[in-house]
């Protein structure tokens, strides 16, 4: 018999890890509402998406900055009113496109909000325990279903149609051998969530006056409504919950965590292989520390292989990532470093390669292979834009108001594109995708970044628009073979080789005048020298090897005199496996 003390199992419990199959996984996001429409019959209406008069769904093909009858009758500010559109993406269209994200090399898809909300992006959920409406096949009978309900009784809760459709989504994911992973937003609701409705109408005698932070309730005695509340940054649309002591209160507390159980294991049965495999959460640093513990405690308890991705876009990330809490985070300090080097060409390859180092530092050693390594998302201009518009601060200027150019990437522009992918595919973590990117798509920050995805099945309108009117080339807008075909081929490299999942990566050549870097990577025997070429004219390299294969090209290498040369395009890379 073997006994274990209390300081061991202690030790254990302290001791961080990250489940295996995020190691160097290709992730790809999705903005549910712009990724698919699967499902003409389950279209928003103009009530659901407070549209003026003439409100109807907008063309997925349509030029971006055209504007329809009913936008133009209602102001000249195009942002005033283009977060009213609605396109009709739904998970039918996800289901659809499965095969494609297979084909292209994901293995794990993290999605935007896909809970039940008014807006086109849905952080400001309804209810956090059914699927959107307008997701699902049945939007009317998933309505009638939530009346049927009392929402803080989770006894009471049943299955939608939309609910359903995401159950039968995972497991047509997981057959695939394909991760779902879902963004959880337990800072703050919208005003429609149903216990916020509550304390709207019953005000100080609703069950749930304490789940808010409420500034001043409603005297009945006046004709003035003095209810006021603490919105998320001010904003009203978007009540922040009650904290105290670093947690959540307790009924808040409980709600979530039977959330939690619900898509984590939704049948019940303690086998955790029919519901989500992890959880992104929103503004992560805005939530006390003390239920991130208590919260992760009964994640790791439902399904111990599960990952939680913090987003937090600063160092500060380093107090999150921890055995008690978050197994990992969007690594926008990645994106920092990879921008202000390879797209603005402003900071010095030994500045480069400290910050990549103080990531190292800063995380533990564990969680290197599952830094989730972006260089754009729903929350930034697009990275095609981004090389468009360089010399900002990131998430910086990047709207057109501020001069941003809107108009589609040039060739030059493509492939210093194609070299930030082929870094981000390369480098040590776990490179994301946003939906599009790999497709051609480009777009300015929020809301622009969020255009219709771009399929090679739908006619697109050139882009000839612009939000101020003003004049510029047409641009054609269709999916982009070239570019979806080297990001397969970036993801699929990856997947087949595990030096680049989960070797160690270190920087063996940084040439600053001729704008090399040359970095290894190396695991159980396994070695990779991967080449990026910054400047524009061709670079003479070589690697203290004798003879291997170029990845990309698929071209073997050899010489009798060692070490082998190469000759490396201007704005290219190449990736070098040495045989043993």
């Amino acid at each position: 018999m073997i006994f274990i003390s209390c300081n061991q199992k202690s030790e254990e419990k302290n001791q961080y890890s990250a489940p295996e199959w995020a190691e160097g996984v290709v992730w790809y996001q999705i903005f549910p509402e712009r990724f698919r429409d699967g499902d003409s019959a389950n279209q928003p209406n103009r009530e659901r998406a407070r549209g003026p008069e003439g409100w109807e769904p907008t063309k997925w093909g349509q030029d971006w900055y055209k504007r329809d009858n009913w936008e133009v009758n209602h102001t000249d500010d195009f942002y005033a009113i283009v977060r009213e559109r609605r396109y009709g993406g739904d998970l039918q269209g996800v289901i659809d496109k499965l095969d494609y994200l297979k084909e292209l090399g994901v293995g794990a898809i993290y999605f935007n909000p896909i809970f039940d909300a008014q807006s086109m992006h849905k952080y400001d959920a309804t209810y956090y325990h059914h699927i959107d409406r307008n997701f699902g096949p049945d939007p009317e009978g998933d309505v009638d279903q939530f009346a049927n309900e009392d929402p803080g009784d989770p006894s009471t809760w049943k299955w939608t149609a939309g609910d359903k459709l995401f159950l039968k989504l995972i497991e047509e994911a997981h057959s695939r051998d394909m991760k779902v992973v879902i963004d959880g937003v337990f800072n703050h609701t919208g005003t429609e969530f149903w216990a916020f409705q509550d304390l709207v109408k019953n005000q100080e005698k609703s069950a749930y006056k304490d789940w808010y932070l409420v500034t001043s309730f409603d005297d009945p005695a006046t004709e003035e409504n003095e209810f006021d509340y603490e919105g998320w940054w001010g904003f009203k649309g978007l009540p922040v919950f009650h904290e105290e002591n670093e947690n959540l209160i307790d009924p808040i507390k409980k709600h979530i965590f039977d959330v939690t159980r619900r898509w984590m294991d939704p049948n019940g049965d303690g086998d955790p292989s029919d519901g989500v495999d992890g959880w992104r959460l929103d503004v992560a640093e805005e939530v006390g520390k003390n239920f991130w513990k208590d919260w992760h405690s009964l994640v790791r308890e439902i399904n111990p292989e599960a990952i939680t991705v913090a987003e937090i876009w600063t160092d500060k990330a380093k107090e999150f990532i921890n055995a008690e809490m978050f197994t990992t985070v969007m690594n926008y300090r990645f994106a920092y470093a990879a921008k202000d080097y390879f797209i603005d060409q402003r900071i010095s390859l030994v500045e480069f390669e400290n910050r990549l180092t103080q990531i190292k530092k800063d995380y533990p050693e564990e969680s290197q292979d599952v830094l989730q390594n972006l260089m754009d998302s729903h929350d930034t201009a697009r990275l095609a834009s981004i090389i468009v518009s360089p010399g900002r601060e990131y998430d910086r200027d990047g709207h057109p108001r501020d001069g941003f150019d809107v108009r589609k990437p040039i060739e030059k522009e493509r492939k210093i594109q194609k070299l930030v992918a082929l870094f981000q595919f390369t480098w040590k973590g776990a490179p994301m995708i946003y939906y599009g990117t790999e497709s051609g798509m480009w777009g300015a920050d929020d809301p622009d970044d969020r255009k219709p995805m771009v399929w090679d099945d739908i006619d697109y309108e050139s882009e000839s628009h612009h939000p101020f009117g003003e004049k510029r080339e047409s641009d054609s807008n269709n999916f982009d073979e070239d570019l979806f075909g080297f990001y397969q081929d970036l993801a699929q490299m990856r997947n087949k080789n595990k030096a680049l999942q989960k070797g160690t990566a270190e920087f063996v050549r940084l040439d600053e005048r001729n704008k090399v870097v040359i970095f290894t990577r190396e695991y159980e025997g396994e070695k990779i020298y991967v080449v990026l070429n910054r400047s524009e004219s061709f670079q003479n390299i070589s690697i203290e090897e004798c003879e291997g294969k170029e990845l990309l090209s698929g071209r073997t290498f050899g010489s009798t005199v060692c070490p082998v040369s190469f000759e490396i395009p201007a704005l290219s890379g190449g990736v070098f496996k040495v045989n043993n």
